[in-house]
């Protein structure tokens, strides 16, 4: 299926590894001009010699940016908008997994995690906001959980941030949509990501035996569809939702969870 993405201009967030990388690598693919953003420029130019690998697009770069300073994410969007003249997609998908109980949970994880995903995420829409209006389709996807609609105990601030994320995507969506401008979620569950990787790593350093593969396995046991899910089958899904195969698809959110949320 063509999405119709060629010649759009991408922009986003926590794009070196993962679901931002995956997005970004399904973009490409359908011929949209992307760039990625993250803080650690190694790893930018790592991933953007794989996305280009992988997509067969030349049209990638890497902007070293922290999404908590707005005066560094406007710089990066000024940077993208100059070189090819404007932007119509927005993904803000930076963020870590953060998850305590109140009695442990500190006022620096809280703010820390609320700086990163919340402001980041708005210093983002704000910047592209003018660039968005230009286009002639722009599309926003935020990257949540389904943690944010359905707390469990003891994953917050996590649960929290994201929570925030959704309430924005349902407020953009409405204050946007006269203009043509989408804005949907992504909620996503489990997924083989680098942070799972740390996890392993620590747990393999303890028993040798323990591989990466029984890693997935048991991280995905408790998943209704029984596995583990893969980081490009969440970057394919945001490649939709960004696309004019969604053209009517706004204030929307996806699971991408392998059914593990208990609400729709």
């Amino acid at each position: 299926m063509d999405l119709g993405l060629a010649g759009k201009v991408a922009f986003i967030t926590g794009g070196s590894d993962g679901i931002g990388q995956a997005a970004a690598t399904a973009m490409a693919g359908e011929g949209a001009k992307v760039a990625i953003i993250a803080r650690t420029q190694a790893k930018l130019d790592s991933a953007v010699a794989k996305i280009k690998t992988e997509s067969g697009s030349e049209d990638v770069i890497g902007i070293s940016t922290d999404v908590r300073d707005e005066n560094s994410v406007k710089a990066a969007v000024d940077a993208v908008t100059q070189k090819w003249g404007g932007l119509d997609i927005l993904v803000n998908n930076a963020g870590t997994s953060s998850a305590a109980r109140l009695d442990d949970m500190t006022n620096e994880a809280l703010t820390e995690d609320l700086q990163l995903k919340v402001f980041g995420a708005v210093y983002c829409m704000r910047n592209a906001l003018p660039h968005l209006r230009k286009s002639s389709a722009g599309a926003v996807v935020n990257t949540t959980t389904p943690g944010g609609k359905a707390s469990g105990a003891g994953t917050q601030p996590t649960s929290l941030s994201r929570a925030a994320g959704i309430s924005l995507t349902k407020a953009w969506s409405k204050e946007f949509a006269p203009e043509n401008i989408r804005v949907n979620t992504v909620c996503v569950g489990v997924l083989k990501s680098g942070q799972h990787r740390v996890r392993w790593e620590a747990m393999n350093a303890k028993d040798a035996s323990y591989s990466l593969d029984d890693h997935w396995k048991s991280v995905g046991a408790n998943v209704p569809m029984g596995r583990i899910g893969e980081a490009r089958e969440a970057g394919e899904a945001i490649a939709f939702l960004c696309s004019e195969r969604a053209s009517y698809i706004t204030g929307a959110s996806l699971n991408v969870d392998g059914g593990t949320s208990p609400v729709v």
